[in-house]
């Protein structure tokens, strides 16, 4: 994490200077100051914010610089020294907090930058007083928001203490649905399927004391009337819509689990996609591995010492999976990519890994990002606060060209998180540099040029450095020329109007008299498929017709139509053009 402040903070600064108001250029780990009139009341307010950075995930302090402003007028430098900002903010903690205070010389002034680890306690001021930065702000924490965080940091495992329910209150359904599962598995877990005893079976997951008392883990995989609900299912016609569907999942994780899968998959909408070596895909409007595993994520990762269910709220258009509780500590949406595996609930995760509900450890959000991203859709929306956290999952028609792509790339790079990004984010945008990769990437720079210089290479060749920028440390990268071409309009700036296709087409039959397939996919550098559907639109708005004696292939050649503008003008004029020279004969 810090290594990314440290690789954003010159870029930010950067945009200060061209104007962008600092103030909106906070985050969650940078925050800018100015120097007070009182150096005792503004070393006790950096240390305040020095104490957010911590309770939360670290961040930079930079002093010198007006948040209300942009452009030079912002940079307004320190006198404070180093060693004496330093020395206060370990003063005015408790526990005391160590930080790192760096001189940085930037538009003609000094500033200073106070880099803020993460805590492995939670800390306070002097009175006691915990905050934690939640976005730009620096909020106070409850009581109940400390105990959480203090058990996040000190990997303390709620779903691993002892439940106080018997072996014998596991329900047989759910028993029996763990063995079905763990049949289907292909490795050494199968084995378990076949411990017919309860208790075999339940010690084996790791689920029981040494005296044959469920843990939390277990009395949630496998008991009837958990401390909570488990799931909630609301299903809409449109996402602002009344509920058409609405069900409440009481059962053991391990039936309640199934039951949503099947809801939700009753209502997915399919459409095909055939590959060029004749396979066939089906695209829902979400991905149901994507829809998997923001559920698994939520039951698993929820914390259970909050009341609620998992709220599930379902359209065509939008697939929303709420869960009680924030992000464990250290985690958020920026770094949730690359930050080392840290479960809540460890046991609950591990036993849920055997039985084959969930990933191994740090692979479920990148199947989410991934399956996304395959199928042509928007990455997921991760949003957390203290009180939940919540996964938008945004659908709507499937841009099957991406989906075709994808499927024909090396498996390598197909189940590659990070050559998926790339090319999501290059549908969008042209060119993409190092810089601006790393927080996609939720890597530092050099990680990210190294994976641009990667796809860029000969195999599998998908990139190609700009000529303006191929001498540059950090090139702007493109797609190229034949990969725009396969991906056509799902390239959001090769999308043509009809008007603007029509015109174009109707350019070149004036000139040369006639078009066909090819001439299309050089025109406009899209496939042949796409070719083939903008000559079928003209040809059935008579824009164009058939004017070769091949009816086939790429080759076929097409002319002006009964309805090509300017045609009937031009047959009128030629027409004129005889009977002219006659009269002028007779003379």
């Amino acid at each position: 994490m810090m290594r990314h402040i440290r690789d954003q903070l010159r870029p930010t600064l950067e945009k200060v200077q061209e104007g962008h108001p600092a103030q909106k250029l906070e985050s969650v780990t940078l925050d800018f100051k100015r120097e007070g009139r009182s150096a005792d009341d503004f070393m006790r307010e950096l240390a305040g914010d020095a104490i957010c950075f911590t309770n939360a995930n670290g961040g930079a302090l930079v002093i010198g610089v007006d948040d209300k402003q942009g452009g030079p007028a912002a940079f307004l430098g320190t006198s404070l020294e180093a060693e004496q900002v330093r020395r206060r903010i370990y003063e005015l903690t408790r526990p005391s907090l160590l930080v790192e205070v760096e001189e940085h010389l930037f538009a003609g002034v000094r500033l200073l930058v106070v880099f803020v680890p993460q805590g492995i306690e939670v800390h306070s001021d002097p009175q006691g007083r915990a905050r934690r930065r939640l976005g730009s702000d620096c909020l106070p924490m409850s009581p109940e928001e400390i105990a959480r965080l203090r058990d996040d940091r000190r990997s303390f495992d709620w779903s691993a203490q002892p439940s106080g329910r018997d072996i014998q209150e596991a329900s047989p359904l759910a028993l029996q649905a763990a063995r079905e599962s763990l049949a289907t598995l292909t490795d050494e877990r199968r084995n378990y399927a076949r411990l017919r005893s309860p208790q075999d079976l339940l010690r084996a997951l790791g689920l029981v004391t040494q005296e044959g008392e469920l843990l939390k883990a277990g009395e949630l995989l496998f008991c009837d009337a958990s401390p909570s609900p488990a799931l909630q299912y609301h299903y809409r016609q449109t996402p602002g819509g009344e509920p058409l569907a609405i069900q409440r999942i009481d059962a053991p994780l391990v039936l309640a689990f199934g039951e949503i899968l099947g809801l939700i998959r009753a209502r997915l909408n399919q459409v095909p996609v055939s590959l060029p070596n004749g396979q066939l895909l089906d695209v829902a409007d979400f991905p149901s591995l994507a829809i998997r595993e923001a559920i698994v994520n939520a039951l698993v990762h929820r914390d259970y010492r909050l009341q609620g269910a998992v709220l599930i709220e379902h359209s065509p258009q939008v697939f929303i999976v709420s869960s009680p509780g924030p992000l464990v500590a250290g985690v958020t949406p920026e770094n949730i990519l690359t930050h080392p595996p840290k479960p809540r609930n460890a046991l609950l995760a591990k036993a849920s890994r055997t039985l084959g509900f969930a990933e191994e450890a740090g692979r479920g959000v990148d199947r989410m990002y991934r399956e996304m991203i395959r199928s042509g859709r928007e990455i997921p929306h991760i949003e957390t606060s203290s009180e939940l956290v919540q996964v938008k999952l945004v659908g709507g028609a499937a841009r099957t060209q991406i989906t075709r792509f994808i499927a024909q790339l090396p498996e390598q790079e197909r189940d590659d998180t990070d050559t998926l990004l790339i090319l999501f984010w290059l549908r969008r945008r042209r060119t993409v540099t190092a810089q601006e990769a790393a927080p996609l990437l939720q890597k530092s720079v050099p990680e990210a040029e190294t994976i641009l210089r990667r796809l860029a290479s000969n195999d599998p060749s998908i990139l190609e450095a700009t000529r303006q920028t191929a001498r540059n440390a950090h090139p702007a990268y493109r797609l190229r020329g034949e990969v725009l071409k396969e991906l056509g309009s799902a390239v959001d700036y090769q999308r043509r109007t009809v008007d603007e296709l029509d015109r174009k087409v109707m350019t070149h039959v004036r000139e040369y008299g006639r078009v066909n397939n090819r001439t299309l996919q050089n025109l406009f550098d899209i496939d042949v498929t796409r070719a083939r559907d903008v000559l079928a639109d003209m040809v059935e708005r008579q824009l164009l017709i058939k004017v070769s004696s091949q009816q086939r292939g790429p080759s076929v050649e097409y002319g002006p139509g009964p309805k090509f503008p300017g045609k009937a003008r031009a047959r009128k004029t030629a027409a004129s053009r005889p009977a002219k020279a006659k009269t002028r004969g007779r003379h």
